[in-house]
């Protein structure tokens, strides 16, 4: 049973809102994507992912590391390998991220048309 009550998960001090942070991140769910059809090494997630940096591909692979949702294993060979999967923890997202995936095929189109025909934001004041 969950230590959070139903409502209690998006207030800001609740440690059940760092996954909706987490998740949040530009990349993390494409990555975690990335690691659903099993381990891979860092340079084929990378270009398999395409139009993220080396270095932003590293630092997100440790945030999900630390976060319990992907594993890193080194291989004792030369050269050596190291390959990135998801942990049990991390598959139990999968398949809220093809359903995600999904709607984003199927409502893309709409999201966008939306966005080109809304007005230009007028400038924030601080």
């Amino acid at each position: 049973m969950s230590r959070f009550a139903t409502g209690d998960v998006f207030r800001s001090d609740c440690p059940g809102r760092l996954p909706f942070e987490m998740l949040a991140d530009k990349w993390s769910v494409v990555v975690l994507a990335g690691l659903g059809k099993g381990p891979v090494r860092h340079g084929e997630l990378a270009a398999m992912i395409g139009g993220i940096s080396r270095k932003v591909l590293t630092q997100t692979l440790r945030r999900l590391q630390a976060h319990g949702l992907v594993s890193r294993h080194s291989h004792a060979e030369v050269p050596p390998r190291v390959e990135y999967a998801l942990t049990p923890l991390g598959q139990t997202l999968i398949e809220p991220i093809h359903m995600l995936t999904e709607w984003a095929r199927e409502h893309g189109e709409a999201v966008l048309d939306a966005l080109q025909a809304a007005p230009d934001p007028a400038p924030a004041d601080h």
